[in-house]
């Protein structure tokens, strides 16, 4: 990775071990209550995932920590700075991109990069777009970009002058595997830097992969927050073991397995969850031994983070 490319923003963070702080926050339009006093703090360095369905609240809850909207009640803080009452202390704090683009449709890529460094007051950031695949099309209008491209540019448009905090609205939403790929490299990046990243995603794949911590809404209030490893295992999911044997002894074996609570076939393996899988790991690998059967593929699979999330926010889905 060329030296270019990496971002530093420890020195403007290194006083700070709480950077983003929402405590009581409520948000409300006309009779409906959007948000409802929720309360978190992020880190400093922290990749945070606000998660939730459609209407949780959770882009209201970023518009307001952008200073794009005003909110109606709590305190928001970011790095010392309150995002209503100091815009213009938060434009070079915080790095955004937005689920949906207001790029005017005739504007190339390279003259949006220049237009958004010269408001930040930095040189531009070509590097970035050769980075996120964007070179070839610097010269293009906005509106001939794909989907994927222009979410590319969203990104590469709200890290280049290197901010300290930067929110992403569902980044991924649209882009291929290989852009994926290339933009959590870059996220890994930013925190190794020194950035704080605040990520809403309805990927939870996404979120147990890169969240250090997470925060769950439902129907605008928080519901729960933690590790993607702390909210799997306070959720009541089964681990998954699947096992495969040269003589299938496990297909239709009756036997009781220690902390085994279901059985079922499924294609060459037999598939067993369960509340404690050391010892049921244990029984089995003792019961083909002494069925003199031999194993030749054991896959075990803790609750992943969307199980959990299903649990939480529509538990007639989860069961």
């Amino acid at each position: 990775m060329a030296d270019a490319c990496v971002i530093r923003t420890e020195t403007l963070t290194r006083d700070f071990a709480t950077v983003l702080s929402v405590r009581g926050f409520r948000k409300v339009y006309g009779n409906f209550v959007a948000v409802d006093n929720i309360s978190f703090e992020v880190q400093r360095g922290e990749i945070f995932g606000l998660l939730g369905p459609n209407g949780a609240g959770k882009t209201s809850t970023l518009e307001c920590l952008e200073g794009l909207r005003r909110f109606d009640g709590g305190a928001l803080n970011v790095l010392n700075v309150a995002p209503d009452r100091e815009p213009r202390k938060l434009r070079n704090l915080i790095g955004v991109q937005l689920q949906t683009s207001g790029l005017p449709a005739t504007m190339r890529v390279d003259e949006a990069m220049r237009f958004f460094c010269a408001y930040h007051d930095v040189a531009p950031r070509y590097d970035l777009l050769e980075r996120l695949g964007l070179k070839e099309k610097q010269h293009s209008q906005f509106r001939e970009l794909s989907t994927g491209q222009q979410r590319r540019l969203g990104l590469a448009l709200a890290v280049a002058h290197n901010p300290p905090v930067v929110i992403l609205d569902e980044p991924t939403a649209g882009l291929d595997v290989g852009s994926r790929v290339e933009l959590h490299s870059l996220m890994h990046e930013l925190k190794a830097g020194g950035a704080t990243i605040l990520l809403a995603t309805h990927d939870m794949a996404e979120a147990e992969k890169m969240a250090d911590r997470v925060a769950i809404l439902l129907r605008g209030a928080v519901v729960a927050t933690g590790t993607p490893r702390e909210l799997t295992a306070a959720g009541s999911g089964l681990t998954k073991i699947s096992v495969r044997t040269d003589l299938s002894v496990l297909h239709h074996n009756s036997a009781a397995f220690p902390g085994a609570q279901q059985h079922l076939v499924k294609e060459e393996y037999a598939v067993y969850y369960s509340t404690d899988p050391g010892p049921t790991v244990t029984a089995l690998l003792g019961y083909i031994a002494a069925q003199n059967d031999k194993l030749i593929d054991l896959r075990v699979e803790r609750p992943s983070l969307e199980e959990r999330f299903l649990e939480i926010t529509d538990p007639g889905v989860a069961q």
